[in-house]
């Protein structure tokens, strides 16, 4: 959690909405993003500039010899970011906000239902969607590599999405989800010169109840290489 989500808006839908600027190229329309995807990111200078900026997901610490030690970390646990090596610098001054435009879940299957290859309960994957229809701003850190192998010593930015125990509307389906930062808060978040953590901490733990919409869909979702519109179509039970 959160393993896969929904990126549709154009990188300047995105800058608008969150009152940033962008120079960069769209990413397309992506209904099924996975780790090692680019995705969109909003960052701020010092500033308080904010700009739409395109990241890898799956976070590269600055230190790391292989890019593919990123596709363990799609995620960062709210509760141990300070504690972490990978993370705890980056949470000072390089925080991220990723836009979503929904994400995907997967509940436990019931024991009387479909069964996949290895006999056990089919799970059945959900979207989960901002009721407003507004992008969520989703919290995250941000880390920038060199690859050593790599004769151009080209920077690759990577970022990773921040997670929480789960509000009343999640926690149907699952124990986490993804730390949510309203718009009142934004600034502050990506605020680069703010590296008092203990004032954002707040964040980790906020409920945000009543904001999320969930639904059933297919199943087709499980695999990468579908990425179509209606996988995000509700299918009934």
């Amino acid at each position: 959690m959160c393993g896969r989500f929904v990126s549709t808006s154009t990188p300047d839908a995105i800058a608008s909405h969150f009152g940033a600027t962008t120079s960069i190229e769209s990413l397309g329309q992506n209904f099924n993003v996975a780790p090692t995807h680019d995705i969109y990111g909003v960052v701020a200078d010092p500033a308080g500039n904010k700009s739409v900026q395109a990241f890898h997901w799956g976070l590269i610490p600055g230190w790391a010899k292989e890019r593919k030690i990123g596709a363990k970390m799609i995620n960062a646990r709210s509760e141990t970011i300070t504690e972490k090596p990978s993370f705890r610098g980056l949470v000072k001054n390089k925080r991220v906000i990723i836009s979503m435009d929904g994400f995907y879940e997967w509940k436990p299957g019931s024991p009387d239902g479909s069964l996949n290859s290895k006999g056990k309960p089919l799970k059945q994957p959900m979207f989960v969607e901002p009721i407003d229809g507004k992008p969520l701003a989703v919290a995250g850190l941000w880390s920038a590599w060199k690859d050593p192998t790599d004769p151009e010593q080209r920077w690759l930015h990577s970022a990773t999405v921040i997670t929480t125990e789960a509000n009343t509307d999640m926690s149907v389906i699952h124990d986490r989800m993804p730390v949510l930062v309203p718009p009142d808060r934004w600034e502050e978040w990506l605020d680069p010169a703010n590296a008092d953590i203990e004032s954002l901490s707040d964040l980790f733990t906020a409920r945000n109840d009543g904001i999320l919409r969930l639904y059933d869909v297919s199943t087709d979702v499980n695999s990468v290489r579908n990425n179509t519109p209606d996988l995000t179509t509700p299918i009934s039970g």
